[in-house]
């Protein structure tokens, strides 16, 4: 498996740097890189960063509720990877059959139900449109257990940290991370004032423990 990263975005770079490679190239959605899966040898592997930030621009430019569905549900993917980093594998795959498989097969017919609800010439429509037509690419790592979630960046590492963090704190503080998230999501878009950013930490959902009177 390789992940690439060319100096420029023609299709004839990749092309070239991987010229007799045979496996898994993890590469983002650009689709100069498409050319590479023409190839028997080659299977593409693609960044779920990518899709999630397409669908967060729309979540956060208001409300958008078809928009904030699927975030909550790739941040429940992102959890399952905060899990299982680092570990072997065969360990890798065996978790993400278990948990991310069912996430997927029940995202793909819903993005497909809402795809079919909406005007075609809209943002949303684009950006279902882009994770559909890229979908076996995007879970390929579900079946291999050597693939990232994402083909990682500067940007991508510091928001990926951003939302680790914020997934180690839920458990932390006993809180679903998907729940915790949707909700999240969900009072942003619809105007959550930033004066009041502590109401939307972890420990804030946090359930209060009674104390036991002591005898």
């Amino acid at each position: 498996m390789r992940a690439t990263n060319a100096q420029n975005r023609k299709s004839e770079q990749p092309l070239t740097h991987l010229a007799g490679f045979t496996g898994v190239v993890q590469v983002d959605g650009y689709a100069g890189y498409r050319a590479l899966a023409q190839k028997n040898s080659v299977s593409l592997a693609f960044c779920w960063s990518h899709v999630r930030r397409r669908f967060y621009e729309l979540a956060a430019a208001g409300p958008a509720p078809i928009a904030s569905e699927p975030l909550a549900r790739i941040g429940a993917l992102y959890a399952i990877e905060s899990d299982i980093r680092g570990q072997n594998p065969d360990d890798r795959r065996a978790a993400r059959q278990e948990k991310s498989r069912p996430i997927l097969d029940a995202l793909e017919p819903w993005l497909r139900e809402k795809l079919a609800l909406i005007r075609q010439k809209t943002k949303l429509a684009e950006a279902i449109r882009y994770a559909l037509s890229r979908w076996d690419g995007l879970t390929r790592f579900v079946d291999d257990g050597r693939i990232e979630i994402d083909s990682g960046s500067d940007g991508g590492a510091e928001n990926w940290a951003i939302v680790a963090s914020l997934i180690e704190t839920c458990k932390i503080n006993g809180v679903d991370p998907q729940a915790y998230m949707a909700d999240v999501l969900t009072k942003i878009v619809d105007g959550h004032l930033a004066s009041k950013l502590d109401d939307l930490m972890p420990w804030a959902y946090a359930q209060p423990v009674a104390l036991k009177d002591v005898a």
